[in-house]
Formats: structure tokens, C-alpha cells, sequence
């Protein structure tokens, strides 16, 4: 090789975990350990429901003000955002967590202590991410670690269910930083072995039947929205969905209807589909409005003569793009790389999210864990185990450095 020649991905990290200030900051995740737990205990007390982050956004940007960041802010959507920078502004990579849960206002925060877990909504995903961003910037501000590069730092809405990705997308569409982002690293839950380099496509409905409504025995008879809502269940749940490639629809919500003896006026559910290929999601999608629009029809033809038809409102509330920043890509062979070198096998995976959308542009992005264990995601019995937090933190680190490099001395 010629001393010209780029460094395999394999040197830089083996480099990179050789160097004195980076073994620096890996001891400094191992000492702080307690800290950046009582840092995650408190970003995670701050209630953050869907379309509702502000509060832990303000928060979020107070911590990177304080720890030496630029330009730090809030965008038009909600986006916290700060810059670390380096000797050039560019290659800028994006290390994002998303601010949001899934859990409505009103969902008691509160992180409970149990042995050596931590307990309370949201406090995996993506609480553990959050942590993750203050304390990387926390051991490269302690070490006086430089780079050629620079870090943009980035706490996103909307990652979660309705919010359909759209702080992420307004970071690469309306957002100040949007045509300078050249990689995009998401750290989201736990884990030290799992590289998500394949977006997960999903199309998300919210489907609506509409009747007069009326009394269940004086109006028997008229058509009712909430039959017709499990007609179209009924219909969904006989779709032949292929194991390979894999392909999953779900009815996650249903809402209508005032009493036991009322025919409702209304009814609504809230349907997700996905599939790893994105011409079977296109059939899975083209199924289900067709089985809602038949329920509809089925319900009605069965009505009371002269009786108004029931209508049905199909409205798209989420639609994710798939794509994949290819294994042989620089930013994946890095994280793999890097994963080897603490020690794990690395595996590659597919999955929903905010890297869909830097993919879909064809900008290297991946989504990491961050280290540590959980379980019971997106319950009210969500948990997490620090354990192990530390070689989550030490792997970002390296594929940090091995994507926008160290200065020289």
C-alpha cells in the first residue's frame, strides 16, 4: 500500500483504540458511569409525548451550551441542535438521538431505582440515547480531543408513531444544516452488537367509518361503523403475509362509539404495515385500502334500504421510506469494525428509524444501540440496565472518530 492510500476501516479503529486520548475518554465512561447515569435519570424525568418535546428539547440544548457546544438551538420543528466544531466544517456527521416517547401528556415520568435497573416510560428508547449524546460530548470536551471534521449534535421529534419522522426530515429538507450533513450516526436503545443499516419501509392509516349512528334496537338495521371497522379487520388479518421477505401489518388502535346500546356515528382504528421489500409493502398497502373500502361496501349493501351509505376517510398518517447504506460502505465498516474491536460479532439489521430518511437520500447513515440492556419497550414497564453501558459509549466513540478523524497531535 502506498503511504498515500486510505486507511482500511480496520486500522483506523485499531488506530484509533490505541491512542492515548481516546483510551482517555474510554476510562472517563468507566469513572463517570454513576454521572451519566443521573444524567439520563433527569433528561428522562422530563415528560416528552409525541409533538410535545419541548420541554426536554430546552433542556437537552441548556446541557450542550454548558458543555462548550456552538450554535446550539432549537429549529422550527423542535430539533435541538449544537456544533462541536472541528479544524474544517466538513465532513460534518449528524450523531442524533430523538427526544420524543410514545406515551401520552399525562404519563407519570418518574424513573424509578430498582437494583440496578431504571424503570419508567421512555427510559430505553430513547432515553438511553439521549444519555449517550451528553456524555460522548462530555469525554470529548474532558479530554480536549480534536477533530478534522465536525459533529453536529442533534436531539429529533417525531421519531415515534405519528410523528412520522419529521424532525429528521426537516433536518434534511428545511433545516440550516440540511446540504452540509455528510454521514448520519442515530443512537437509539440499548445494545452493543446491532448496526442498522437497512431503513424498514412502513406505511401507517388512519381509517374512519362515518355512519348517522342511532339505537341499537329502535335503528337496527342502519349501517354501523364499528361492524364495518371489523370487516375490514377481518379482512386484513386473512392477508397471506410472506415470512420471506418479511412482512407484518398490525391493527394498533381502535376508538368509537358511545355506549352499549347506541350504533355509533363513528369509528376509527389505526392500522401499520411493513415489509422489508418495498414492492410486497406496496401490495400489503393496496390490499388494505382495498379490504377497507369492501368492508364498507359489504356493511352498507346489507343496510336498511334507503338508509345513508356509510362513508370511509382513509387518511395516511406515516409513511417511511426503506433503502440501506450498503455493508461495504465506509460508515458501516467502521461500526463493524469498531464492534470487533470491544470484543462482539456485529449484526447487521433492518429497522424503523430516523436513518430511514438520510438512506432514502442516499446519505450513509446507521442507527447504533448505546449500550446496556432493556426490555418491556413502549410499556409502562419499560426498563433499563446501565450495565454495560460504557462499551456502547466506547464503540459511538470510535465510529465518531473514524468518520470525521483526529487532528494530528
Amino acid at each position: 500500500m502506498s503511504p498515500s492510500a486510505p486507511l482500511q476501516p480496520q486500522v483506523i479503529v485499531r488506530e484509533l483504540a490505541q491512542n492515548k486520548s481516546v483510551r482517555r475518554a474510554f476510562a472517563c465512561f468507566e469513572s463517570r458511569a454513576s454521572e451519566i447515569t443521573d444524567g439520563h435519570i433527569r433528561i428522562c424525568s422530563i415528560p416528552a409525548p409525541p409533538f410535545a418535546e419541548q420541554e426536554r428539547a430546552h433542556y437537552l440544548c441548556q446541557q450542550f451550551r454548558g458543555a462548550g457546544l456552538t450554535e446550539a438551538g432549537l429549529d422550527e420543528v423542535g430539533n435541538c441542535f449544537a456544533l462541536r466544531q472541528g479544524r474544517s466544517l466538513t465532513p460534518l456527521l449528524a450523531v442524533t438521538a430523538h427526544l420524543d416517547t410514545v406515551f401520552p401528556p399525562g404519563t407519570d415520568s418518574t424513573v424509578r431505582r430498582v437494583e440496578q435497573r431504571l424503570l419508567a416510560p421512555g427510559v430505553s428508547d430513547d432515553g438511553c440515547g439521549l444519555a449517550a449524546l451528553i456524555a460522548l460530548n462530555q469525554a470529548l470536551q474532558l479530554e480536549r480531543i480534536e477533530t478534522e471534521g465536525s459533529l453536529l449534535f442533534v436531539g429529533t421529534v417525531g421519531e415515534e408513531g405519528e410523528g412520522n419522522l419529521r424532525g429528521v426530515r426537516h433536518l434534511f429538507s428545511g433545516g440550516r444544516w440540511a446540504k452540509l450533513i455528510s454521514a448520519f450516526l442515530s443512537l437509539d436503545g440499548p445494545g452493543v452488537e446491532r448496526i442498522t443499516n437497512t431503513a424498514l419501509g412502513s406505511r401507517r392509516y388512519r381509517i374512519r367509518f362515518i355512519g348517522r349512528g342511532g339505537h341499537s334496537w329502535g335503528d337496527f338495521g342502519i349501517a354501523n361503523p364499528v361492524h364495518a371497522a371489523g370487516r375490514a379487520i377481518t379482512r386484513l388479518i386473512a392477508y397471506p403475509a410472506p415470512h420471506d421477505p418479511r412482512t407484518t401489518f398490525n391493527v394498533g388502535r381502535i376508538d368509537g362509539g358511545a355506549s352499549v346500546n347506541v350504533i355509533p356515528k363513528v369509528a376509527s382504528m389505526d392500522v401499520d404495515l411493513r415489509s422489508v421489500s418495498s414492492d410486497e409493502l406496496l401490495r400489503l398497502d393496496a390490499f388494505f385500502r382495498r379490504a377497507a373500502r369492501e368492508a364498507a361496501d359489504d356493511e352498507n349493501r346489507l343496510s336498511r334500504k334507503g338508509e345513508p351509505a356509510l362513508e370511509v376517510d382513509l387518511e395516511l398518517i406515516g409513511d417511511r421510506p426503506g433503502g440501506e447504506t450498503p455493508a461495504n460502505s465506509e460508515l458501516v465498516e467502521i461500526a463493524s469494525a469498531a464492534t470487533r474491536t470491544l470484543g462482539f460479532t456485529p449484526v447487521l439489521d433492518q429497522s424503523s428509524t430516523d436513518s430511514n430518511i438520510p438512506i432514502s437520500l442516499g446519505i450513509p447513515a446507521i442507527t447504533l444501540g448505546a449500550g446496556g440492556s432493556s426490555g418491556n419497550s413502549h410499556t409502562l414497564e419499560e426498563w433499563y440496565d446501565p450495565n454495560g453501558r460504557d462499551l456502547g459509549l466506547k464503540r459511538a466513540l470510535l465510529v465518531i472518530l473514524g468518520m470525521v478523524g483526529l487532528q494530528d497531535g
